[in-house]
């Protein structure tokens, strides 16, 4: 249940592309309302001034709160609402648990949404307009990265529901986020990752993976 009103917040949304996904799908595990301004990223609309005058790197999500203030990252923007509406806590409790949730999102984001990025960005024809230069043999070499990740989870996972432990945290929505974008990045996750893909459907049937 949304625990503030947040009617006076705009949330610039940037549809499919991973980083605004996150911050919906967060905000869709939490039970919080924000009103959405959607962006078409596929026409470069984050680089016109609606977007360009609130974030000058010109890149989405961007939080606008109702006295002007601004807030961008995907992790920032959920750390605000998480003060602010804790429960149920996607950041862990406690100073132990808390601190597992940072170390398993740092892993994620550097490790698998990094690497699954930089395989679709440098690859994918459409984005060359995008990325530039795109540098295709540095695509490809990110791809054993992503692959080589999801073994580690998979190992990881035999023993736990989630990445960081017994309940979601942020950490399984940047993991789900970036194992969606392995198909346009053209990266297979080996079905042999039994682990990995058990969480990964369990992820898929949560309602907010819709978000």
């Amino acid at each position: 249940m949304t625990q503030h009103d947040f009617s006076d917040h705009t949330l610039f949304d940037g549809g499919r592309a991973p980083n605004p996904r996150r911050v919906r799908i967060y905000l869709a595990e939490k039970g919080i309302s924000v009103p959405l301004v959607p962006v078409d990223m596929g026409a470069l609309g984050h680089r016109d001034t609606e977007v360009a005058s609130r974030n000058p790197l010109k890149r989405l999500p961007v939080l606008e709160l109702g006295d002007g203030r601004v807030l961008t990252e995907s992790i920032a923007i959920c750390r605000y609402f998480e003060t602010l509406c804790p429960e149920p806590p996607l950041f862990g409790t406690g100073a132990f648990g808390q601190a597992e949730v940072e170390m398993w999102q740092r892993r994620v984001e550097l490790h698998f949404m990094f690497p699954v990025a930089q395989a679709f960005r440098h690859i994918h024809p459409a984005m060359r307009e995008w990325e530039v230069p795109q540098v295709a043999e540095w695509g490809e070499a990110n791809k054993p990265k992503v692959l080589d990740f999801a073994e580690f989870l998979d190992a990881e996972l035999a023993s736990r529901p989630f990445i960081a432990g017994d309940a979601i945290s942020v950490a399984d929505i940047s993991a789900v986020v970036a194992a969606d974008f392995c198909k346009p990045a053209r990266i297979r996750i080996p079905d042999e990752l039994e682990n990995f893909h058990r969480w990964y459907a369990a992820m898929r049937e949560r309602p907010s993976y819709e978000a």
